[in-house]
C-alpha cells in the first residue's frame, strides 16, 4: 500500500486531487515497494524558498525538494521522505514550457519520488536513466514526454 499524507500550505488555485498525488506517486513507486509513505507539503514561493536557501544554500523557489528518510536499518517502516512542492512556480513553469498544467504536477510528483527512491541525476548517466525511467512512467499515465521540449 502507498500512502500520501497531504498538506497544503498553499493559496494557490487549480491544484491536483489528492487521488491524483496518489497516483502519481504510486506510479513512481511501482513494483520497487510494496508499502511506501510519502509526506507531501504543497507551498508558496515564500516557504518554498526559505526550504531551498536552507537546505540547498540556493536562495529561489524551485519546483520540488525531496527529502529523503534517514532511517537507521532496523527500523522497518515504509517512510520514504518527505516532498515540498511549490504551487506557482510548477503552475509558472508549465505555462512557459507550454505544457499542460496537471502533467507537470504529474511530473513533477515522479521526480520527486524517485528522489525518495534513491535516482538522482548528478552524473550525466544517471541524469540520462533517471529522465528515461520518468518519461516512461509518465506514458504509462497518458502525460507526454515531460523532456520532449529540450530534444527539438
Amino acid at each position: 500500500m502507498i500512502t500520501v499524507d497531504t498538506e497544503i500550505a498553499s493559496t494557490a488555485p487549480d491544484l491536483p486531487s489528492q487521488s491524483q498525488l496518489e497516483r502519481w506517486v504510486t506510479a513512481a513507486v511501482g513494483e520497487r515497494r510494496s508499502e511506501a509513505e510519502v509526506s507531501l507539503v504543497i507551498v508558496d514561493e515564500d516557504q518554498g524558498q526559505t526550504l531551498n536557501r536552507d537546505y540547498r544554500g540556493k536562495d529561489y523557489p524551485t519546483n520540488v525538494l525531496s527529502f529523503p528518510a534517514d532511517l537507521p536499518p532496523e527500523l522497518a517502516l515504509p517512510l520514504l521522505g518527505d516532498l515540498v512542492v511549490c504551487a506557482p512556480v510548477v503552475a509558472r513553469e508549465a505555462a512557459e514550457q507550454g505544457k499542460a498544467l496537471e502533467a507537470h504536477w504529474a511530473h513533477m510528483l515522479v521526480h520527486g519520488t524517485l528522489h525518495l527512491l534513491g535516482f538522482d541525476h548528478i552524473e550525466d548517466a544517471d541524469a540520462d536513466a533517471m529522465e528515461a525511467l520518468e518519461t516512461e512512467i509518465l506514458h504509462c499515465l497518458g502525460y507526454p514526454a515531460p523532456y520532449a521540449d529540450r530534444d527539438s
